[in-house]
């Protein structure tokens, strides 16, 4: 049997910065109130010229050269995005594929808002053992500013552009493998966080029309609650399920939405400050980019090393969740 192991990582973030500073003189916030209810200090904002597949080659690259796996070798393309390059087709991991020059291989979207990534995992480990795949390229690419109200100050101080890209690949090294992976949604909660507008679920007169308005809206006091215990809960269930102590895993990488939310749930599991990965104050939510971008950060710094066990675990919009358990298993 083939397994699953988690190859490399890369990312990509723009080269612009927006502050709280400069968000103070868009919308009524001030740095204080920006920090002290979301930790995030500052994000990334893309060119109107980059889109977000731009990103996510950026990102992908430095994640297959980091691999060793040559590009004719991928055979699939798993992009999470809820801002794709086009409103309905191509796939932006269709995009991404041709400007890399990957010619012939299985690529397409998944929509799971900050869960993508680890959704994206999954789907790579189930090609991978089934046997269908062998080397799958999973991208998390976000241009959040392009879907971003800039006139709401509950919104638009959170969210901001960037991606993060891995490569797994098969191994007959059990020791290698993603241990396990769990994921979930549940629809009823799904006006917590959405963007009503747009598709063909909302009334309009013409789609264009929508999707030129299709900005996020978010509950916060309620999406708040709900993304603490069901990261929790879900984090727990699957350390207990796969008989491992929270004190064993060595990082813990939840996807950066908001510090007050990643530290509820760390308490929450008894988490040692040291083990949890905290990105948040530099990028702000990037959704589906938000976990790779965490990883490649602990890895450019050095602190991720071959054989270190990781804890993924994200929320997102859908609603949708997730946890993973994967020792980091770079190509020799």
């Amino acid at each position: 049997m083939a397994y699953a192991a988690f190859r490399s990582i890369g990312a990509y973030v723009p080269e612009k910065i927006l502050t709280n500073s400069d968000l103070s003189k868009m919308v009524d916030t001030s740095d204080e109130w920006i920090t002290k209810r979301t930790g995030i200090k500052e994000r990334h904002i893309a060119a109107d010229t980059e889109f977000t597949s731009d990103l996510g080659v950026k990102a992908a690259q430095k994640a297959l050269d980091r691999s060793g796996v040559a590009l004719e070798d991928i055979d699939l393309v798993v992009t999470a995005t809820i801002s794709p390059d086009y409103f309905c087709m191509p796939s932006t991991a269709t995009v991404i594929a041709n400007k890399l020059g990957i010619k012939g291989a299985t690529a397409f979207d998944i929509t799971a808002a900050c869960t993508g990534f680890i959704y994206a995992i999954s789907i790579a480990k189930a090609f991978i053992e089934s046997g269908m795949k062998k080397n799958v390229l999973i991208v998390g690419a976000e241009k959040l500013s392009a879907i971003t109200d800039y006139t709401d100050r509950g919104t638009c101080i959170l969210f901001g552009d960037g991606a993060g890209s891995a490569v797994i690949s098969a191994t007959n090294n059990k020791d290698e493998a993603i241990i396990d992976i769990h994921t979930g949604a549940d629809g009823e909660y799904a006006d917590l966080l959405m963007t009503p507008n747009g598709g063909t679920g909302s009334a309009h007169d013409s789609l264009e029309g929508e999707a030129a308005n299709c900005f996020m809206q978010m509950k916060g006091n309620e999406t708040f609650k709900v993304a603490v215990r069901t990261l929790t809960k879900d984090v727990k269930e699957i350390l207990e399920d796969n008989n491992i102590k929270s004190e064993d895993i060595k990082h813990f990488i939840p996807h950066q939405a908001n510090l007050r939310i990643i530290k509820a749930v760390g308490d929450a599991l008894n988490m040692r400050e040291d083990q949890v990965v905290i990105t948040v104050e530099k990028y702000g939510n990037t959704s589906g980019a938000s976990i790779p971008m965490a990883i490649n950060d602990l890895y450019e710094s050095g602190k991720l090393q071959a054989g270190e066990m990781m804890l993924l675990d994200a929320f997102g919009g859908g609603l949708t969740w997730g946890s993973a358990l994967i020792p980091f298993a770079p190509t020799k």
